[in-house]
C-alpha cells in the first residue's frame, strides 16, 4: 500500500511537471526575453577539441587557450541573428575573460563587459568557486535595469549556479530571487529550438 502511495505521489509530481513543461514553448520565452528582466546564462559556442585549456595557458593569450572552432563562430553570429529578428536586445552581456567567452559574446551581440565573476571555475577549490558564486548573485541583486542581461559563461559555472548542463551555444533563462537565479526555459537559438529547463 505504501508503495502504491509513493507510486501515486511520483505520477501526480511528474504529470504536473509535464504540463508545466509543455506550457513553456519558444514563443513564451522569447516573449518573456522581450518584456525584459530575464538573465540568460549562455554557454559559449563550439570550441576546438578538448576539456579545459593547456597547461599554462594565459587569460591575455588567446592563443594559449581552447577557443572556439569554425562551427562555433558561426554558431555565435547564429544566435545573435535570432535575437535581432525576434526583436530582444540585450542592455548588457557580461563575459568570463576566457577568450571563448568573448568571442561568442561579441559575435553574437557585438558587446561584451569582461566579468570576472564569470570566470571558468575548473580549477577552483570549494572556497573559491563559493565566493565567485556569492559576489556574481550580490551583483546581479544590485543591478537595476530591466532590459536583458547575457551572461557567457562556461558549463561548470552553470552547474554550480542551477544545477543544469547545457550544450555550448545553449542557454538558460532565469529570473533573479533574492539568493537565486529561478529557471524558467532553456533556449537553443542556433536551431529555433526551445523547451522547458527543467528536466
Amino acid at each position: 500500500m505504501r508503495r502504491r502511495t509513493v507510486f501515486c505521489l511520483l505520477l501526480f509530481f511528474w504529470t504536473a511537471h509535464a504540463v508545466h513543461a509543455a506550457s513553456v514553448d519558444e514563443d513564451t520565452l522569447w516573449q518573456r526575453l522581450r518584456a525584459g528582466e530575464v538573465v540568460v546564462l549562455m554557454r559559449h559556442a563550439a570550441t576546438t577539441p578538448g576539456i579545459g585549456d593547456p597547461p599554462g595557458f594565459e587569460l591575455g593569450k588567446c592563443a594559449t587557450q581552447r577557443n572556439l572552432s569554425e562551427a562555433g563562430r558561426r554558431d555565435a553570429r547564429a544566435i545573435g541573428a535570432a535575437f535581432r529578428q525576434r526583436g530582444v536586445h540585450p542592455g548588457a552581456v557580461w563575459s568570463s575573460r576566457w577568450c571563448r567567452c568573448l568571442d561568442t559574446a561579441r559575435l553574437a551581440f557585438d558587446q561584451a563587459k569582461p566579468e570576472p565573476t564569470l570566470d571558468s571555475m575548473f580549477n577552483d577549490d570549494d572556497a573559491a568557486s563559493r565566493a565567485k558564486l556569492r559576489e556574481l548573485r550580490a551583483k546581479l541583486a544590485a543591478r537595476r535595469e530591466t532590459s536583458p542581461l547575457v551572461l557567457v559563461t562556461h558549463d561548470v559555472n552553470i552547474r554550480a549556479l542551477t544545477g543544469e548542463y547545457l550544450a555550448q551555444g545553449e542557454m538558460l533563462l532565469a529570473v533573479p530571487r533574492s539568493d537565486r537565479l529561478e529557471v524558467i526555459g532553456r533556449l537553443d537559438a542556433r536551431a529555433g529550438v526551445a523547451r522547458s529547463a527543467a528536466r
